[in-house]
């Protein structure tokens, strides 16, 4: 027999995402819906040490669904990471009579809940929030579409400014690990070049990619770079090493940094949070523990969090070849 669920937390963990709100929105209305209680936990895995909770009912995530960010903060806790700090958090837990947690974050928020379930048996749900979208078990994180939209806005705009100056433009996105926001923003916004971590193109290629641009006929390019790509140590040496080589190019930089974690969420991170929402609710109620809610193949879907902490996301490499020949 399942335990019984009465009362469900929930928290944001790590780097903030476009739909985190919506996330709580989902968790909190489903909850009602179940006539179960749920309580807003703030700063993550801190606030749980530090007993900042607040009572949510379905008119406290009036208004949500289209903001950014979260209402709920978001902070990484070193002393979660330590056996006392987590003993803090479930004397806490269990004092303000919450038996769950529906935990919004990425790897590191799944790996703090795995941990904590190991240790107390306590129910945790996973809900994938990050723009990176570099989470085993889930085709799309909460803000990746959101993160894309944005980039892909950002680099329209430059365009206009390198082909009226016949310029090359460097633009790092973020990707410290994975390569998804480069390629599929770099495919929609038409680049010459996509860098990214998983495939190295190498300087010469690279050279030799921007010499048939210019032998083609292309008066201004764009080079998207993610922030994790080992083509050169930084963008900023990349952009002096084809200067050396390439004098007749015009390079620029434009690194876009924290402005694609912001900003309101697009219709499908709004759709894909209300969606894990109440799988993650609904699983909890089923007895279920220790999963990841994703997206599989349109559908939503359970993963063990230890795979999805510990599974690597691919590149697409489908898209890699549909961007080698859309540089053409």
């Amino acid at each position: 027999m399942p335990k019984t669920i009465t009362k469900i937390g929930v928290l944001t963990s790590g780097g903030d995402s476009p739909g985190m709100n919506a996330a709580i929105r989902s968790v909190v209305r489903t909850c009602a819906f179940h006539n179960i209680d749920c309580v807003g936990i703030y700063r993550g895995y801190q606030g749980m040490i530090e007993g900042d909770f607040k009572e949510m009912n379905a008119r406290s995530v009036n208004n949500i669904v289209n903001k950014g960010g979260t209402i709920l903060k978001s902070a990484r806790s070193k002393e979660f990471m330590t056996p006392e700090g987590r003993k803090k958090a479930y004397d806490n837990l269990v004092k303000a009579g919450i038996d769950s947690l529906v935990i919004i974050g990425g790897d590191g928020s799944f790996t703090g809940a795995e941990i904590f379930n190991s240790e107390y048996g306590f129910p945790v749900m996973g809900i994938p929030g990050t723009i990176d979208n570099d989470i085993f078990g889930t085709s799309h994180t909460l803000g990746f579409d959101t993160a894309l939209n944005t980039v892909v806005e950002v680099i329209d705009k430059i365009r206009d400014t390198a082909s009226s100056h016949n310029r090359l433009f460097l633009v790092e996105v973020m990707g410290r690990d994975a390569g998804h926001i480069a390629l599929n923003a770099g495919i929609g916004a038409g680049a010459e070049e996509i860098l990214i971590p998983e495939e190295d193109l190498g300087l010469e290629r690279l050279l030799d990619s921007l010499k048939k641009s210019k032998a083609s006929g292309k008066s201004s390019s764009i080079v998207v770079i993610a922030e994790g790509d080992k083509i050169g140590k930084n963008v900023f040496e990349l952009k002096d090493y084809i200067e050396e080589n390439l004098p007749e190019y015009d390079v620029r930089v434009s690194v876009l940094g924290h402005m694609q974690r912001g900003g309101s969420p697009s219709c499908y991170d709004r759709v894909l949070a209300s969606r894990l929402g109440v799988k993650a609710v609904e699983s909890i109620l089923e007895g279920k523990s220790n999963y990841m809610v994703g997206m599989l193949n349109d559908k939503v879907a359970l993963t063990p969090l230890e795979l999805a902490i510990k599974g690597k996301s691919e590149i697409d490499r489908e898209l890699l070849r549909v961007s080698e020949i859309m540089s053409t």
